[in-house]
C-alpha cells in the first residue's frame, strides 16, 4: 500500500492557493479606473477618441483673501489654480497607461498625514490634440472638500474619449495637500468654476497660440460637480445662495459683499448667469440641509441638470438634501439617479490599494469607498448616464431611451443594461414647470 504524504499535500494546496491569489492580484492590477466590469451598461464604454492630458497653472488676480481678512478689511491676492485637461488626441493610446501622482490624507491633520501614491489611467501626457475634426464641447469638473483634480479620472478620461475637452480644477484651500478653513471653499468654489470656464474659452480662441486654439466649443459647456463641487456648479448655473448663507459671512471678518454677489436676493445675480452653460451634473451636492438654498434660489436654476445621490447620504442628506434640491428646481428639466442604500461617495474613483494598509484611519478608505456598493459599478453606471445626459444636451444625440425610465421600473431590465444588472437604483425625471 502506498501512503500519501499529508505534509506534501498541504504544501501543494498552499502553492495552488498562492498561485490563484497571484493570478487574481494580477488581474486586479490590470484594471484601470474607469474600465468596464462585465455587467457595465452600454454607454459606459470608452469612446473612439484617443486621449491626451496636460497640466496647466492659471492665476485669477485680485481675489478676496478671506483667510486673512480682519477688522472689516479684505486684502486681495492672486489666486492660483491647477487645471488638469483631458482632450481628444492625435496620437494613438493603444491602451497605454499613465501614472497620476496623488495624495491621501489631509493637510494639517496629524491623524491623517499626507501620503503620496500613484494610480493608473489611460491617456498620453502632453499629446498633440486632434485638430482635424473641429471644436469639442467643454466640460468643467469640480471636486469635493477635500479632494483633487484626479478624484474622478474614471469619468474625465471616459468623457474625453467621447469628444469633449474636460477640465478638472484643483481648488486652492480645498485639496488634500492644502486644505484650509472652510470659508475659503464656500466663497471661492463658484468663482473658481466660472474663472476656469473663461480661461479655457480664451485658450480656445483661434489666435490664442495655445495647442487647444480653435478646438474648444465654450458656447456648448457642461459643468460637473461633486459634493462641494455640486454646491458650486448649481450656483454658477443659476441657483442663487440664500440670505442665510450670506448671513453666515456677515458674522465673520470679510467676504460678505463677495458672497452676496452670488445670492438669489441680489438683483444683479441673475444677470451673471452664463448662457454658454447648457448642462449641469451635480453629484451629491452639499448645502441644502445647511440652508444654503431656499425655494426662491432654487427656482433660478433653468439649465437641464442631472443629479446623482445615495439614498443614505449622511453628508449632503437625501430626502431633505439632494432630493429636496431636485424637487425645488422646478424651472428646469432634471433627472435624479439614486443608488439605494449608498452614502455620499457616489462620484469618486475606487479606493486606492494604499488605503487598505494596516494602521491607516478607515476614513482614507471611506474617502472613496461606499459601504454597500462596489465603487467600480457606480463608476460604470455614472459613465453610462452622464454620457447619455451630456450627449443629449450638448451634442443633440437622442439618448431618451436611456434617460426616460419609468418609476419603479425594476420589473424589467433598464435599456442599455445587462440582464439582471439594473436593480438597486431609481431614476426620476421631471419637466420644467414653465
Amino acid at each position: 500500500m502506498k501512503f500519501v504524504d499529508k505534509d506534501q499535500i498541504t504544501i501543494s494546496l498552499m502553492v495552488l492557493f498562492l498561485g490563484c491569489c497571484s493570478l487574481l492580484i494580477g488581474q486586479n492590477q490590470s484594471f484601470v479606473y474607469g474600465d468596464q466590469l462585465p455587467d457595465a451598461p452600454e454607454l459606459s464604454k470608452r469612446g473612439d477618441h484617443h486621449i491626451g492630458v496636460r497640466t496647466l497653472t492659471v492665476v485669477n488676480p485680485q481675489q478676496i483673501d478671506i483667510l486673512n481678512s480682519k477688522d472689516g478689511q479684505d486684502p486681495l491676492y492672486d489666486r492660483s489654480l491647477t487645471l488638469e485637461i483631458w482632450y481628444p488626441a492625435a496620437a494613438k493610446n493603444n491602451d497605454r497607461t499613465i501614472a497620476y501622482n496623488e495624495l491621501m490624507g489631509t493637510a494639517g491633520d496629524s491623524l491623517r498625514p499626507l501620503i503620496p501614491f500613484t494610480f493608473k489611467g489611460r491617456a498620453i501626457r502632453d499629446a498633440l490634440p486632434n485638430a482635424k475634426i473641429g471644436a469639442f464641447p467643454l466640460l468643467i469638473v469640480s471636486h469635493g472638500y477635500v479632494g483633487s483634480r484626479y478624484l474622478m479620472t474614471y469619468l474625465t478620461e471616459n468623457l474625453a474619449s467621447k469628444g469633449y475637452i474636460v477640465v478638472a480644477i484643483d481648488h486652492t484651500d480645498s485639496t488634500f495637500k492644502d486644505a484650509n478653513a472652510f470659508q475659503s471653499t464656500l466663497l471661492n468654489r463658484a468663482k473658481d468654476i466660472h474663472f476656469a470656464l473663461n480661461k479655457m474659452a480664451a485658450l480656445g480662441e483661434p489666435d490664442s497660440g495655445d495647442v487647444l486654439a480653435g478646438i474648444i466649443d465654450d458656447g456648448n459647456t457642461g459643468i460637473i460637480g461633486y459634493s462641494m463641487g455640486g454646491y458650486g456648479v448649481l450656483n454658477v448655473a443659476g441657483a442663487g445662495y440664500s440670505d442665510a448663507l450670506t448671513g453666515f459671512f456677515s458674522g465673520m471678518t470679510g467676504g460678505s459683499a463677495s458672497i452676496s454677489a452670488l445670492a438669489a436676493s441680489n438683483p444683479e445675480y441673475q444677470s451673471t448667469k452664463d448662457p454658454r452653460i447648457k448642462a449641469v451634473v451635480a453629484l451629491a451636492p452639499w448645502g441644502m440641509t445647511r440652508g444654503v438654498w431656499d425655494a426662491e434660489g432654487l427656482k433660478g436654476l433653468k439649465t437641464p441638470t442631472f443629479f446623482v445621490a445615495g439614498s443614505q447620504d449622511d453628508i449632503s442628506g437625501y430626502d431633505n438634501g439632494i432630493k429636496a434640491i431636485y424637487s425645488g428646481v422646478v424651472n428646469t428639466e432634471r433627472y435624479l439617479l439614486t443608488y439605494k442604500n449608498a452614502r455620499h461617495n457616489v462620484a469618486p474613483n475606487p479606493p486606492p490599494v494604499e488605503s487598505l494598509a494596516p494602521g491607516l484611519p478607515i476614513d482614507e478608505y471611506y474617502r472613496y469607498a461606499d459601504s454597500s456598493w462596489d465603487q467600480r459599478k457606480i463608476n460604470n453606471v455614472n459613465q453610462h448616464f452622464i454620457t447619455a445626459f451630456l450627449g443629449t444636451y450638448l451634442k443633440g444625440i437622442d439618448f431618451s431611451e436611456y434617460l426616460k425610465i419609468s418609476k419603479d421600473s425594476n420589473e424589467k431590465d433598464w435599456p442599455g443594461f445587462k440582464p439582471r444588472s439594473s436593480t438597486g437604483m431609481e431614476l426620476l425625471y421631471s419637466t420644467a414647470a414653465n
